[in-house]
């Protein structure tokens, strides 16, 4: 019988997430158990997410516990990982795609009907994502964004306690949480319209490298077609050097198909491109060259 530790943040829905997976290895024959290590990213709550230094603040503390071997598997929100992983780690395998989607949740009070979203104008959104901004200002110029920090169920407090008009989540974490949102209007974006973040809705199960017959073990819970799209998406992320924070959005609904929202910074508002092609390095080529060069004016 298979023994394997898993690491976790103590968030609730990390701990979901992990539960979630042990409750899988353990319908095939595993023996379980979750630590739950503390990250950067949860220890530092006074700073939005781009002043924190480094790329993986979500996940570094628990993947140095998998080189320590105090855990054999780390269960990540696949977004929150770098795309360069570290030396002596490998993904045995990814999970099946929650909704992708974003969700904008909206203060009763801030309800306007036939607005875009029903959002009022003027509203103050709370969103520490240089995705969610950069796309946000682009679709909304008139809103007032303002970090917003904390898990998924503080946020949603701070929502109702009116300390914002909005806020914006991914649809998979309320998913998992299945938190009641009846105090709260909730308004659905389409992915192909806000464009989530490369893997958004995919979880991650980490292990060492050398680990051969954990590995052969996980494919048992490997979802290929997931794997296939998201590799797309991760794959421009890589050549674009980006970290959770770099003002870009990336979706393969379907093989062949990526949508990409992109900003230099997120403060000169996304644009948004759609590639339809092969399935392979070279899509990713026509995307980066379509991304990082200007059109040249006509004389």
């Amino acid at each position: 019988m298979h023994s394997i530790r898993i690491g976790s943040r103590g968030s609730d829905l990390a701990l979901w997430q992990a539960n979630h997976v042990k409750q899988q290895l353990e319908a095939l024959g595993a023996e379980v158990s979750i630590t739950i290590i503390k990250t950067q990213g949860d220890q530092i709550q006074h700073l939005s997410f781009d002043k924190l230094e480094g790329k993986g603040f979500f996940t570094k503390e628990i993947e140095q516990a998998l080189l320590d071997g105090t855990i054999d598997l780390a269960v990540h929100s696949h977004k929150d990982l770098e795309t360069t992983p570290p030396q002596g780690l490998v993904i045995a395998a990814v999970s099946e795609r929650e909704d992708p989607a974003d969700v904008l949740l909206i203060h009763p009070d801030a309800v306007s009907t036939g607005s875009y979203w029903n959002l009022k104008t003027g509203a103050v959104v709370g969103t520490s994502s240089a995705r969610r901004k950069s796309q946000l200002i682009a679709i909304r110029e008139d809103v007032e964004i303002r970090d917003l920090r904390g898990n998924v169920p503080t946020r949603l407090q701070k929502l109702i306690d009116g300390e914002y008009d909005a806020i914006l989540l991914a649809k998979a974490g309320l998913d998992r949480l299945n938190l009641d949102l009846s105090a709260v209007h909730v308004e659905v974006l389409d992915p192909e319209e806000f464009v989530p973040a490369p893997a958004q809705g995919v979880l991650a199960l980490q292990i060492r490298e050398n680990d051969k017959e954990l590995y052969d073990f996980m494919q048992q819970l490997n979802h290929s077609d997931v794997q296939s799209c998201i590799e797309m998406e991760r794959t421009v992320l890589n050549r674009l050097q980006g970290g959770c924070q770099l003002p870009l959005g990336v979706y393969c609904p379907e093989e062949g198909r990526l949508l990409v929202a992109y900003a230099p910074t997120w403060e000169e508002g996304a644009q948004w491109f759609e590639f339809e092609g092969p399935h392979d390095p070279e899509m990713v080529d026509v995307v980066l060259d379509s991304l990082l060069s200007p059109e040249e004016d006509e004389d």
